[in-house]
């Protein structure tokens, strides 16, 4: 009865994972995960809540690349148990181990009968009583940098319906994750030109020829102007309203236009409405684009 439902799952979807044996379960929240920061998880956590919404599954749960090594479940909902909490699930190991090898989404109909995936977490999944499960891989620039699950206690194929929102989640949680990549690349890169200019001012204090100190004094100012247009705003004819600041903002912070409407107190239309015009201000065709810009132009901290 098991292997003829799981035929029944998709094809596309098919492949399943595995994960490590019980050596994963600590017990850990969120805090005790190392590696992945408090606002990426926070855009995992409102991925899961709104899958769960969307399809009924009784529980949606996930993690991101862990030391780079494994994935670390960080964030539970709909758990009756705490036994999947801080799972660690290891490459080709599980659904979600076969998740992260093959890139692509994977599901099993009964998990504990699935000929197709490994079994070292069986425990923990017989623990929670998930029978019908789906893995989805999160990968932000052809890189997998974590799973999100979804599951059922009945031994139910795994439904069109299902995997679009799944995989949708997904988009949600990998385009919060490349925002949030970008924004830090975009600080790493002004503190890496604070510092060089302040070296610059240094060495130019030191430099004993009159003529050569002024020319480095030149540069110093070029790069203070420079400093000084980028955070005042190079293009004074971007102006954003307060909404499409804030809207912006929590966008740069990772949150999905969901999470911004509900933080915000606004439909999602509206969140969507408020975007496109900042990112038709900004010159922008996509949400990442519209923060980097925004960033560029001083209009967004």
């Amino acid at each position: 009865m098991a292997a003829t439902k799981e035929n029944n799952v998709p094809e596309r979807v098919e492949g399943v994972e595995r994960g490590e044996p019980g050596a994963g379960i600590r017990g850990e929240g969120v805090g005790g995960v190392r590696g992945a920061a408090p606002a990426e998880t926070a855009g995992l956590r409102e991925a899961l809540l709104r899958l769960r919404r969307a399809t009924g599954l009784q529980v949606a749960f996930g993690g991101l690349l862990h030391d780079g090594s494994a994935v670390r479940i960080e964030e539970l909902h709909g758990a009756v148990t705490p036994a999947l909490r801080g799972l660690a699930v290891s490459t080709g190991s599980g659904l979600g181990g076969k998740c992260l090898a093959l890139s692509r989404p994977c599901a099993v109909t009964d998990y504990p009968s699935a000929r197709h995936i490994t079994h070292e977490y069986d425990g923990p999944v017989s623990a929670e009583g998930l029978r019908s499960v789906i893995a989805v891989p999160l990968v932000v620039r052809r890189r997998v940098r974590g799973v999100l699950y979804g599951a059922l206690r009945d031994a139910l194929p795994i439904g069109e319906r299902v995997f679009d929102a799944a995989v949708a989640a997904a988009r949600d949680v990998e385009q919060a994750l490349a925002v949030q990549d970008e924004a830090r690349r975009l600080v790493a890169e002004r503190e890496e030109l604070r510092q060089a200019y302040g070296e610059l001012r240094e060495l130019a204090s030191r430099v004993a020829d009159p003529e050569v100190r002024e020319r480095l004094w030149a540069v110093c100012g070029r790069l203070e102007n420079a400093s000084a247009g980028s955070v005042s705003g190079s293009d004074p004819e971007v102006s954003l309203t307060p909404r499409e600041t804030d809207v912006l903002s929590a966008v740069a912070s990772g949150a999905t236009n969901a999470a911004v409407a509900e933080r915000l107190g606004l439909r999602p239309e509206t969140v969507k409405g408020y975007l496109r015009s900042a990112m038709r201000k900004l010159g922008a065709h996509t949400r990442l684009e519209a923060v980097v810009a925004a960033r560029r132009a001083g209009v967004l901290v």
